[in-house]
Order: structure tokens, then C-alpha cells, then sequence
């Protein structure tokens, strides 16, 4: 068994480069098979999320060649076979973007249910759907989904709730369909966006990405033959600036588009941190005690769920009462047990936490529940006085790459131990 162990506390300094983004990768790589040919894709996050990802094109018959850690060339001419492997597809969640891929190119699909992380009910309903509105029959029976469609043929259609997965998987399904599809209410995420320039940049005609109605244009084919760059992560760039705030540290954040981080500014600097926007970059500083803040989580422009465990473990120590109302997940609030090993007063009730901040944490043996609670615990490990280890880092490994590296290069003690 593998665990972090972490001794603080230690203020981070220094630079660090931000890896293409997760959520924007995990879709984007299902997105090949609409492709009948060969593309490349560079800043990949290496991350184990991927390398499933790429695993599953690989037993559909694409052929994948690693050009470095971060860059593959993917041919996806050759896909011999609609049923993905089921021990596969259901070890993350993003396995479901194979669906609306695969009625695209083939017509058919059977997957997995997904999995991932346990952040409560995670339905796909919208996602299906979607797949129906365009002609597609959807079937879930013991632990598999299937989905089968003569011919996908363009309509509009309505979120009921803006779900990141559905707008996306919608978007893929429609891209080889006759005529026009329009999604309403659809999601604005920076890596939906991503998801819509990767397929344009291949022969796609998607407009509207990044506002509420998408309208996606039926094309014959996908060309390929093109080079996209995934990116950056606004999650892991988020997870660094609370970082630098939680152990009143200086990180220049590299390889970051600003404009995805303006929820997470504008709170850092309410809590009383120092930001400076360099366009491609930033620096975040502080000097002080964070002071105390409300947050509630929201789809994007909004706060995002995905940074919330990390802004809690400022919250732990800030300097008076505090409130998280989480509107996205209902179990999300795992990680505040863990914390609360560690000295912090917080107090879960359904979707609302209460932080009572203390002055100091101690460390403390935890364990990472979800991707990003294996995060907020790291930076709880360098805040925290003493040795804190960290278990079940599989969460982690999902979705951050070299986490310890690039951490230790900003001055945490931090190291990977084999029990």
C-alpha cells in the first residue's frame, strides 16, 4: 500500500507549470473515434484516468503511439468492435463519453456503467435523454448501458439541469448527425469550450460553446490530420492558489488561462490574499491568517465544486465562522472527518458545512475519499504541524500529475512510501 507522508508546516514558494486539463482530456480522447483517421494530441495530464482512456481506444481497435508523457498520435480508422470492456469503463466516470462517440461513428455501443468518484447520486438520465431526442434507443440492464441508432438525426433539446456530461456527450453524438442540433441550458465549463474547438479544429461545426445554447451543424465526416493542445487544468490551478493562502506561502502558477480563475480570485482575495494576473500566469501570495468567508459552489462562472474540499482546508483555519453551501454534490463533504482528525472544527449536515477556524492543524493519519479530498488533504498536510500520511492515493493519482514532485519543488516535505 502506498501513502504520502507530509511534514509541516511549510510555507510553498516558488513556480509551478500546470498540466492540461483533466476534464477536458477525459472527453476529448473519446472524441478521436469521431475521427476516421489520425490525429495528435499534446498536454495531456499524465495521469492514470488517461492511461485507462487510452487502454479502452486501444481494445476498439485504435492505435495509439506515445510521441512523450504528454503527447500521443491516435488512429482511430480501424475501430473493429462497439463493446468496450466492461472492467474498464467502469473505473472512472468520463467512460461514458463513449456513448455518444460510438452512436456517432458506429451506430452502437455498449459500455459499463461508470464509476469514479463516490460524490452521491450521479445520474446519466439527461445523457440519455439527449441520445433519444436524436433517435438513439438507450437501454441499462446489469451494470452495462447500451445504445443503438439506425441514424442519428438533429434536434433541439432541453437540459433539465446543467449537467457538464450531458452538454458534452450531446455534443459528440451530434456532431456525424443529419442536419442541426441546438442545446438549451446547455453547460459553460472551460472544457466543454476545449471539447468544441478539438472537434472543430478536426472539420466539426459547433458555435456557441461557452454560452447556454450550443448549435452544432451535421458534418459528413471528420478529417483528422490536425495537432490540438489540451487546456490547461483550471482545477489544478485552483488546487495551487488555495495552496499558496492555506500556508501563507508565493506560488507563481504557470501555463494557466486567468480568465477561468476569476470565482476563485475574487474569494482568495476576500479571505485576505494578494493576487497578480499576468495573463498566461499568476501569483498568489499571503501573509496573514485567511479571514472567514461564505462559498457555495455553482456551475461555471461560478465557484466549483471541484475546488471546494481545497477552500475548505482555508476555511479550517481561518480566523472566525465560515459556511459551505455545496449546490452540485451531495456527499462532497467526506473529507471535512478527515480534517477533523486533524484538529479542524467542522461540523457536515447534508449539502452545508460549518467551519469553525482554528489556529493550527496537527497531523494526523487520513484518508483521501474522492480525487479532489486527496488534494485538500495534501495541502492540510503541509499546513499541519507534525506528519500526516495520506492513504488511498489511487483518488489522487486519477487526476494530478507528479502531485508530490510539484509540490516538493515549491519546499513541502513530501514523499511517496510503499508499506
Amino acid at each position: 500500500m502506498e501513502k504520502l507522508v507530509v511534514k509541516g508546516p511549510t510555507p510553498l514558494k516558488g513556480e509551478v507549470t500546470i498540466s492540461g486539463a483533466k476534464n477536458a482530456a477525459v472527453a476529448i480522447l473519446p472524441a478521436t473515434l469521431l475521427i476516421d483517421g489520425v490525429c495528435t494530441i499534446e498536454n495531456l495530464p499524465n495521469i492514470s484516468d488517461i492511461k485507462i482512456s487510452c487502454e479502452i481506444l486501444e481494445k476498439l481497435g485504435a492505435k495509439i503511439t506515445w510521441n512523450n508523457k504528454n503527447s500521443i498520435t491516435i488512429d482511430t480508422t480501424n475501430i473493429n468492435t462497439t463493446k468496450a470492456p466492461l472492467d474498464l469503463t467502469s473505473k472512472f466516470r468520463a467512460s461514458y463519453y463513449l456513448i455518444g462517440a460510438m452512436l456517432s461513428r458506429k451506430g452502437e455501443i455498449e459500455v459499463g456503467m461508470p464509476g469514479g468518484c463516490k460524490l452521491g447520486a450521479r445520474p446519466i438520465d439527461q445523457h440519455i435523454k439527449g441520445f433519444e431526442r436524436l433517435g438513439a434507443t438507450v437501454t441499462v440492464e446489469k451494470g452495462t448501458i447500451s445504445a443503438k441508432a439506425k441514424k442519428l438525426t438533429g434536434n433541439s433539446i432541453y437540459m433539465d439541469i446543467v449537467s457538464v456530461g450531458a452538454t458534452i456527450n450531446v455534443m459528440l453524438s451530434a456532431v456525424l448527425a443529419k442536419g442541426t442540433t441546438t442545446i438549451d441550458n446547455a453547460a459553460k465549463e472551460p472544457h466543454i469550450v476545449d471539447v468544441a474547438n478539438f472537434l472543430n479544429t478536426m472539420g466539426a461545426d459547433i458555435r456557441g460553446a461557452g454560452t447556454d445554447m450550443i448549435k452544432i451543424n451535421g458534418v459528413e465526416k471528420l478529417s483528422g490530420n490536425a495537432t490540438y493542445s489540451v487546456v490547461p487544468d483550471q482545477i489544478e490551478a485552483g488546487t495551487f492558489m488555495l495552496a499558496a493562502v492555506a500556508t501563507k506561502g508565493d506560488i507563481t502558477l504557470k501555463n494557466c488561462i486567468t480568465k477561468h480563475l476569476e470565482s476563485i480570485t475574487a474569494k482568495i482575495i476576500e479571505v485576505g490574499g494578494k493576487v497578480e494576473d499576468h495573463g498566461d500566469s499568476i501569483r498568489v501570495w499571503c501573509n496573514q491568517r485567511p479571514q472567514k468567508a461564505n462559498i457555495k459552489t455553482l456551475p461555471y462562472p461560478g465557484f466549483p465544486t471541484d475546488l471546494q474540499p481545497q477552500m475548505g482546508v482555508v476555511l479550517s483555519i481561518a480566523d472566525g465562522a465560515s459556511i459551505i453551501n455545496e449546490s452540485i454534490w451531495e456527499s462532497r463533504f467526506q473529507y471535512t472527518d478527515e480534517l477533523n482528525k486533524m484538529g479542524a472544527k467542522i461540523t457536515a449536515q447534508g449539502k452545508t458545512a460549518f467551519f469553525e477556524g482554528v489556529k493550527k492543524l496537527s497531523g494526523a493519519p487520513v484518508y483521501s475519499t474522492d480525487l479532489r479530498a486527496g488534494a485538500a488533504l495534501v495541502i492540510a498536510g503541509t499546513v499541519a504541524n507534525g506528519s500526516t500520511e495520506i492513504y488511498n492515493l489511487e483518488h489522487i493519482d486519477r487526476g494530478y500529475e507528479n502531485i508530490e514532485e510539484k509540490f516538493r519543488k515549491l519546499g513541502a516535505k513530501i514523499e511517496r512510501v510503499t508499506e
